[in-house]
């Protein structure tokens, strides 16, 4: 085992000046566990990952049982197999009628790239649409749909023809117009701080759509999997996008993501050019198998039914007088807090005191929390007593 600081500083490309730096030795449920045998009550599920837990056995059971019979044969779309066989069938089955064809990629960011790229491909357009505070991915494509100007400066340029509109603002959707060949927008936008649009919004934003013959693409990379109560944030809202993208909780902790849209749009893929998106592992078995256990787990075990419960209990047991705000839709919180070095003084003492929470990129005063769906009251309760601590001694 290497645990070293001194390795993970030297040899390993960093994302920030201060990791988290927690020596992780294994995972099991809401718990990880650390190198010196300390636990953690995972409140966060690894940014929105682990949302049957870490290690569901029925997900260690499908990995090891694909693992046994092949991994990589092929690059997608050339061999049939198995595991996307049934994963297709599977979340083509918990989908509206037209979002009936998917495509298996590795991440979100990808599957939000590809899904800028059927988008002009289907309408023949440029112009994309999308919302101020948004996130949708590091690459390129996917940073310039992002809303977040401070992560974006010094990368320019990046895609030309996006412009963007407010998130839940009506009076910005006369920008959709002929030549928009799609609008681009979490269901609810999870990086800005869990900001929930009305129901009256996205069903305007479906009808202007529809009326100029935009795409309209739902990015529920984050907020979708049952984390809000449903296994889709769309179905609250009495709307269905053009095109789906998922990432993250989907594939149980493997790298896969995925965009759906009807088996007209995405056969345009196919020709003029052949090959007009590929991918070398997108579709892995492995991971295919994963996620295909995370829909069954999901299922079986009615987690959906839970999550407003658990929600709500949280939220009762963190009512503070420091908090300023509490967003929340299922199980994803935003608590607002009066500075963002507040919100570090908070993060800091919940992890000496082992419970993991974090903070949201585009909204560093707010305070992030997302447990795994299968959390406990019991879990709950605990990991939320040291919250508090942690809020009173901020």
């Amino acid at each position: 085992m290497d645990y070293s600081e001194d390795t993970f500083f030297k040899k390993l490309a960093p994302t920030s000046p201060h990791p988290f730096l927690i020596s992780v030795e294994r995972a099991e449920g809401v718990y990880l566990y650390s190198a010196t045998g300390k636990r953690y009550i995972d409140m966060i599920s690894g940014i929105a990952v682990s949302n049957v837990g870490h290690r569901h056995p029925k997900i260690v059971k499908a990995i090891k049982d694909q693992v046994d019979k092949y991994l990589h044969v092929m690059v997608y779309g050339e061999y049939i197999q198995s595991p996307s066989n049934l994963l297709a069938e599977k979340l083509t089955s918990l989908l509206p009628p037209n979002l009936n064809c998917c495509y298996f990629v590795n991440s979100g960011t990808e599957a939000n790239e590809a899904a800028l790229k059927l988008a002009k491909r289907v309408t023949g357009r440029t112009e994309m649409i999308a919302c101020r505070k948004s996130y949708h991915g590091s690459t390129h494509g996917s940073l310039s749909i992002s809303g977040n100007e401070v992560k974006k400066r010094a990368f320019r340029p990046l895609l030309p023809d996006v412009n963007f509109i407010d998130f839940n603002n009506p009076g910005d959707l006369d920008q959709i117009t002929e030549r928009t060949a799609c609008v681009i927008m979490e269901t609810i936008q999870g990086d800005a701080g869990v900001r929930i649009p009305s129901k009256e919004y996205l069903q305007a934003v479906r009808k202007k759509c529809t009326a100029t013959g935009t795409l309209l693409i739902f990015d529920e990379i984050q907020c979708g999997m049952g984390r809000t109560g449903k296994l889709f944030a769309f179905e609250h809202f009495d709307v269905v996008p053009d095109i789906l993208t998922l990432a993250k909780s989907f594939g149980g902790g493997l790298p896969i993501g995925s965009f759906i849209s009807s088996f007209e749009n995405m056969q345009t893929l196919a020709s003029k050019p052949m090959l007009g998106h590929i991918t070398t592992f997108g579709g892995n078995p492995v991971c295919c198998a994963s996620a295909l256990a995370v829909l069954e787990i999901i299922e079986e075990e009615n987690l959906l039914t839970t999550v407003e419960a658990k929600g709500k209990l949280i939220e009762d047991l963190l009512r503070h007088s420091k908090v300023k705000e509490v967003r929340r839709f299922g199980l994803l919180f935003a608590f607002d807090f009066d500075s963002e070095e507040r919100v570090n003084r908070i993060v800091q003492y919940a992890k000496e005191h082992g419970v993991i929470c974090y903070w949201f990129l585009s909204h560093p005063n707010s305070f992030r929390i997302a447990p795994p769906l299968t959390i406990t009251e019991a879990e709950i309760r605990e990991a939320c007593a040291i919250i508090l601590q942690a809020i009173d001694n901020s």
